[in-house]
């Protein structure tokens, strides 16, 4: 549908690329991976110092799972729309940029923060830089990479989300035990300002269609034409919300278990950081490639298995999870979070790689944009937060703190049960809904 206030002729040419540079084409992958793993890196900083800020500024557990959720989620999903816009119809490599420019420099300068109300403004900023990389970056992909790689493609990239982990765990558990959570937050957020320049300066902008040898077209279509297409495709509806409820866990976990291991394993911080980093980290990198492998090879012959494979994962998932959280010793709950980590992400790279195979090529950087709004709001908006709260209700009856965060953290792990439903239930109309975007214009 045609947009008369969007004057076609000022969409920005593309940069040229070679047809069949696939030395450039991996390059352009290892660099947005490396922008991802700074996302997590920034995004997940608070993960390891939710007990010394809360401590210095006077916090409730509450209050944390608000700075780590909805403080950031709700404008990182809400900026995602608008910015995934943009992304459709300008350069793409150009907002990447600009977005890792800005949360870097706010996550550095979130260590001067003095009050929880200036913390939580610096996270508010964080998000909205941090929306502008996901959404162009799965639309660059789809360009670089053709369909019977992509998910693989979009599983290294998602990879980044683990090395971030790592790294933010490892390295920001160090930090803040030699030298405090403010110098944490000032060592994480500097590097990624020159990387935002690698970002402008070296990664050609490709033609929409490229990997697919076809051509977008200058129809644009509107915000609530793209919202009405996704809607039409009830395996989307399903994907996303299995997604999303997966999500509620994983960043529920995420948040959490620093604390978790401090609390009832006795950890201290440094040692929480390193076999955090490593389990998530490894595990994570593992389970998100693949998950990237296992779609690409066996979709090739039936497409919904894009979506059983991460239905049959979560489900696996589940027992490992809880295990894990009331095994009484440290070792067998960390032995434990290793598999359950690996299964729980598989199911990153098929349906992020799915959500591009199922839409037009104008609407790409938005639908990647409505997956991760429906994801973070219910995911990061709500599960750290609803577990805090549910330990603060729990530490109201009457338990100790360690055991109260262990009951929310056991409760949320469960979800992972609805969330194979929607899997199970997306694949069964998966192959109709791939063919009504021929159907569809943009």
């Amino acid at each position: 549908m045609k947009n008369p206030g969007t004057p076609t002729s000022n969409i920005p040419p593309p940069d040229p690329v070679p047809a069949g540079s696939a030395a450039y084409r991996n390059y352009v992958l290892g660099i947005l991976f490396l922008v991802y793993v700074f996302n997590f890196i920034d995004r997940r900083i608070l993960a390891m110092l939710l007990e010394p800020i809360k401590k210095d500024l006077g916090a409730s557990d509450t209050e944390m799972g608000l700075l780590v959720g909805p403080a950031f989620g709700i404008f990182y999903t809400f900026a995602g729309i608008g910015i995934a816009r943009w992304a459709d119809f300008g350069v793409r490599r150009s907002i990447i940029a600009l977005g890792l420019a800005l949360w870097s420099a706010l996550t550095a300068l979130s260590g001067l923060a003095r009050t929880f109300a200036h913390l939580a403004l610096l996270r508010v900023g964080v998000g909205i830089g941090e929306a502008g990389c996901s959404p162009p970056a799965h639309s660059l992909i789809s360009d670089y990479f053709p369909p019977q790689r992509r998910a693989t493609a979009i599983s290294i990239y998602t990879m980044g989300i683990y090395v971030g982990i790592l790294l933010s765990y490892a390295l920001v558990g160090y930090l803040e035990n030699e030298y405090g959570w403010r110098t944490a937050f000032v060592v994480a957020g500097l590097p990624g300002l020159a990387l935002a320049l690698v970002v402008r300066f070296t990664v050609r902008e490709p033609e929409r269609g490229h990997a697919e040898h076809c051509t977008a077209g200058t129809d644009v279509c509107s915000v609530g034409d793209v919202f009405r297409f996704l809607w039409r495709l009830r395996s989307f509806r399903h994907l996303a919300l299995g997604a999303a409820l997966n999500s509620f866990v994983g960043y529920g976990l995420g948040n959490w278990l620093p604390a978790f291991l401090g609390r009832v394993h006795a950890m201290d911080r440094a040692d929480i950081g390193l076999c955090l980093g490593l389990t998530f980290g490894l595990g994570g990198a593992v389970g998100a490639l693949a998950g990237g492998f296992l779609c690409d090879r066996f979709g090739a012959r039936d497409s919904r298995w894009h979506l059983r494979i991460p239905a049959l994962a979560t489900i696996l998932s589940l027992p490992l999870t809880a295990l894990a959280l009331v095994w009484p010793s440290r070792s067998g709950s960390l032995i434990l979070l290793g598999p359950a980590i690996v299964l729980g992400a598989l199911y990153l790279g098929p349906i992020f790689s799915l959500t591009q195979g199922l839409v037009k090529l104008r609407m790409r950087a938005l639908a990647a944009a409505v997956l991760l709004f429906i994801i973070n709001i219910i995911g990061l908006g709500l599960g750290p937060l609803a577990i805090g709260a549910a330990s603060d209700l729990f530490q109201g009856c009457g338990h100790t703190a360690g055991a109260s965060l262990q009951y929310a953290l056991v409760l949320a792990a469960g979800i992972r049960i609805w969330a194979a439903v929607h899997f199970f239930l997306g694949a069964k109309t998966l192959v109709a809904d791939l063919g009504r975007k021929n159907g569809a214009r943009g």
